[in-house]
């Protein structure tokens, strides 16, 4: 089985997500994406990071009608600092037959080899870094070469997403216009716990 994995905050979920994840999908052929979300960061306050919960619950909701997207809370459980390895070697030995894809932004594909054990990320699988600005191509084709001797690495590109999460939480203090970025089950979810106010 062809296996995405797309960690981050989220949040909250969006819809640029979304569609990063269904081009993905699509474009390599998987047969699913695991979303995990981060564990919350014990100096953020509640208004700029809604709990681990709610995360959670907000992504379960957003992802509930793709029967290819799953969600998993491992990182949650970590007593210690969540390291992308760390997940890549929980999935590997749940699911050892499994071919994993690990789903990166532009911004994190110039750096990864700073990662903490990139090697043993990329022997265990392969990078999937999507770009959003036509204008990066040449800087990432460059890095996904010099990557090249420590595994694939894979550049998709999709169509831009006009706001990001921290753009949504912002309009949601400000009460401005937010849900059209939102799967209207989070939007109601958020409305209801009076979420990133």
């Amino acid at each position: 089985m062809k296996t995405g994995i797309f960690g981050g905050s989220f949040n909250p979920i969006h819809k640029g997500h979304i569609h990063l994840a269904e081009s993905v999908l699509k474009e390599l052929g998987l047969d699913r994406i695991i979303f995990v979300p981060s564990k919350k960061s014990p100096h953020r306050s509640s208004s700029e990071y809604a709990s681990e919960t709610d995360r959670f619950e907000m992504l379960r909701l957003a992802t509930e009608y793709n029967k290819s997207f799953e969600v998993s809370d491992y990182e949650f459980s970590q007593e210690r600092t969540s390291y992308t390895v760390y997940t890549i070697r929980h999935f590997k030995e749940l699911y050892p037959d499994d071919e994993f894809y690990l789903l990166i932004g532009s911004d994190m594909l110039l750096t990864f080899d700073e990662w903490y054990c990139f090697e043993e990320i990329m022997k265990n699988a392969s990078i999937v870094c999507v770009s959003r600005n036509e204008g990066d191509y040449p800087q990432l084709a460059s890095k996904a070469q010099q990557l090249l001797e420590y595994g694939n690495v894979k550049i998709c590109t999709t169509a831009p997403y006009p706001v990001s999460s921290t753009e949504i939480r912002e309009k949601i203090r400000k009460n401005l216009n937010w849900y059209c970025y939102l799967d209207k089950n989070v939007v109601q979810y958020i409305r209801l716990g009076k979420l990133y106010l």
